[in-house]
């Protein structure tokens, strides 16, 4: 028996994939190496357990039916992971049909595996841009999310009114998860902090859409593992949704003053005007992952930014 970790060389998955060995599990990994970035980023990010004998990597596509039907007779799976999709929100206004195919039909064809191999725990990871421009805050599983403002946002409600459908009709335990803005090593090179960070490095300018004031609810990743562990045990029947954050927002300047901080390094910033596709504010109200999961984040934003660059600093060889 194992877990399929779709995306699972990706940032989270390849962390979510060493957690899976280390506790004794047999895992699974689907991932096609886009080049959304740089694929020798993805193969460095799982090195360390490709061999390992329980680690089975499979090249292959959330779009290929005939190559999932492959990959479950092969294997038996006892729960999927579902974190493959085309991520961000900026590159989805530029190519929205692509983020419909892979980001909806993809979970559809996995759903559907699912229900063919009877496959008894299935996970999907969702996102807090669900939540658009909502003015409560903290975002509560309970809000309406009617109103997403970026395709990528409304590929991921999608998503998790597909999954309830097919619990609703097969009865297939399903756990929606809310990531809120996940960091740590590994992190895309597409995101904020992995971004910011090299560029300061570099002594190039950063660019700061808006005047710095926004805010986001940052998770750091080994948080996310946790929660991730907690939800693939806690998935035995119904249909959850729970949000995944620290419950802390800081303000974009903020953050851009923690990195100077830890990297011991002004930044260079370049202010723009706010993008379409951004919110003003993400901010999780945790307490039903932690009264049902037993979630409980450890990491603070000051101390998962010094970790993170500690990481990056380590790395700086690479070309990352």
């Amino acid at each position: 028996m194992a877990f399929l970790i779709t995306g699972g060389a990706g940032f989270i998955g390849s962390h979510l994939g060493e957690r899976l060995l280390r506790l004794g599990y047999e895992v699974v990994v689907l991932d096609n190496f886009n080049d959304y970035y740089n694929p020798d980023i993805k193969q460095r990010n799982i090195e360390f357990i490709k061999d390992h004998s329980s680690y089975t990597l499979v090249k292959g596509d959330i779009l290929d039916w005939d190559g999932l039907n492959s990959l479950f007779k092969k294997h038996s799976i006892e729960g999927i992971i579902h974190l493959a999709a085309r991520a961000g929100v900026r590159p989805s206004i530029e190519q929205p049909r692509l983020y419909q195919k892979v980001n909806v039909e993809g979970t559809v064809n996995l759903l559907e595996a699912a229900c063919r191999y009877r496959v008894p725990k299935f996970l999907l990871a969702s996102s807090s841009s669900v939540y658009g421009n909502n003015t409560k805050v903290p975002f509560s599983e309970t809000d309406s999310v009617d109103h997403p403002v970026s395709p990528y946002a409304a590929t991921k409600k999608a998503c998790e009114l597909i999954a309830y459908t097919y619990h609703s009709m097969y009865k297939i335990p399903v756990t929606c998860l809310r990531f809120f803005t996940v960091y740590g090593p590994r992190q895309r090179p597409d995101m904020a902090i992995h971004k910011f960070t090299a560029q300061m490095v570099r002594g190039e300018e950063i660019l700061m859409f808006g005047d710095g004031s926004t805010q986001r609810d940052y998770t750091y990743i080994d948080d996310i593992i946790q929660g991730l562990e907690q939800a693939l045990n806690h998935c035995t029947e119904g249909y959850k949704i729970y949000n995944l954050g620290e419950s802390r927002t800081i303000r974009l300047m903020d953050l851009i003053n923690l990195l100077e901080k830890a990297l011991d390094k002004p930044a260079r910033i370049k202010k723009m005007p706010l993008q379409k596709g951004d919110v003003k504010t993400t901010y999780a109200d945790i307490s039903l992952a932690q009264k049902e999961l037993e979630y409980s984040p450890r990491f603070s934003i000051e101390e998962g930014i010094s970790r993170f660059v500690s990481w990056y600093c380590k790395e700086l060889g690479r070309d990352r």
